[in-house]
Formats: C-alpha cells, structure tokens, sequence
C-alpha cells in the first residue's frame, strides 16, 4: 500500500512541477532520465487508461533542460529518442483499439450495450473520412491525444495508408514543437521567474482547443432546441 502510495505522490507532483521531479531524478540517477522520460511519453501516448501524464509540459521542461550554458540533457538524444516513444505508442493503443476496442465496447451495463453496433458504424466512418487530420490535432490536446489512436483502432481506420503516415507526421510535429520551444525560451529569465504560470499556460492552450468544440457543440446544440 505504501508503495502505491509513492507512486501516486510522485505522479501528482509530476503534474504539479515536472521540473522539479526531473531535476531530482538526474541528480539521483544520471541519464537513466532518458528512460523516465521515453517510458512517460510511450505510456501516456500508447495506454488508454493513462491519458493524465503530463505530455506537453513534460517536452517544454526536458527541451529547456538541454538548453543553457550547462545542459543537463542532449537534444538530439531527445529528439529521435521522444519521437520513437511518441509514435510507438500510438501504434501500440492503435492495435489495442483495433483487437481488443470491440470487446470492451460490446460491455453490457444493465443489460444494454455500452457502443451499439450503429455508433461503430459511425465511428468506422468518421475516421475514413477525418481520420487524419484527428490523429495530428489529437497530438496537441491532452486525454484526446490518448484516446485518439484507441478510437481510430476500433473505427478500424485503414492502418498502412492513413494511420501509419499520419502517426508519423503528428508525432514529429508535437515532439519537435514543444522541445525546441522549451529548448528556446525556457531559460529565458522571464519564463524561469514565472516557471510555474508557464507550465499552466501550455496546459491551458493545449485543452483550449478542447474547450472551444464544447462551447461550439454546446452552442449549436442550444441553438437548435431555440
């Protein structure tokens, strides 16, 4: 239980100041970080159940700590390495999704289906026609970057000619983005001073996109019933 515990403490402060727990993992354990940070990125991306990994702020942080005068990290180990990570594990919760997805949808509570078959229908149809553009703007929103290559496996998006290519290019958009702007700016005195405000504000802008499709479903949705 106690060890458990650990585990969940040093997730939410993995949440609360990423910064900080690297930190205190270089120092402990040298360039096993490399390690910490693949298997955060893979897990976060590559298992449906643990969309609450800090991606975004996790890249910007190891991206300003292979900056400086200093680096305590090496960017192009990050780059190739994160990258892999990130697109190893949407292949993975892809075939999860596409093996595994229709058991669990097939769930009965109370005796009714948890995903009708018409619902897989559209969801099938969904990702053969929007597919892509979803797996690449999935990479930028937090829980929906998780669940994305899990729904394209159970809509059985077409894997070789949409999925794979698609991957690629959103996992590389994503990792290089978020590391060379932390790589950039992270160091700059303002952001260091307002380190913590930072880190919410990318938080906040990666589930903006997020917000403003509710607010737009919400408002259509009202405005019909109107």
């Amino acid at each position: 239980m106690e060890f458990l515990q650990s585990i969940i403490d040093q997730l939410l402060e993995l949440l609360r100041d990423p910064k900080a727990v690297i930190d205190a993992f270089i120092a402990a354990h040298g360039t096993l970080v490399y390690v910490l940070l693949f298997a955060i990125i893979f897990v976060e991306t590559g298992l449906v159940v643990m969309p609450f990994l800090p991606g975004d702020s996790l890249l910007f942080v190891a991206g300003t700590l292979a900056a400086g005068t200093s680096p305590k990290l090496n960017l192009w180990v990050l780059l190739p390495l994160l990258f892999v990570a990130a697109v190893l594990g949407d292949n993975v919760n892809y075939l999860i999704g596409r093996y595994f997805g229709h058991q669990v949808v097939k769930w009965k509570i109370g005796g009714r289906q948890l995903v009708r078959d018409k619902d897989m229908e559209k969801t099938h149809a969904y990702f053969e026609k929007y597919g892509p553009r979803t797996i690449i703007i999935a990479r930028f929103i937090p829980i929906v970057r998780t669940l994305a290559p899990f729904a394209a496996g159970i809509g059985e998006m077409d894997y070789r000619r949409l999925f794979t290519p698609y991957n690629l290019i959103g996992g590389a958009l994503w990792i290089v983005l978020l590391l060379l702007l932390g790589y950039a700016f992270g160091n700059h005195p303002w952001v260091q001073k307002n380190y913590e405000s930072v880190i919410l504000g990318i938080i906040f802008i990666s589930v903006l996109p997020m917000i403003v499709e509710i607010l737009r479903a919400w408002w259509t949705a009202r405005t019909k019933v109107g």
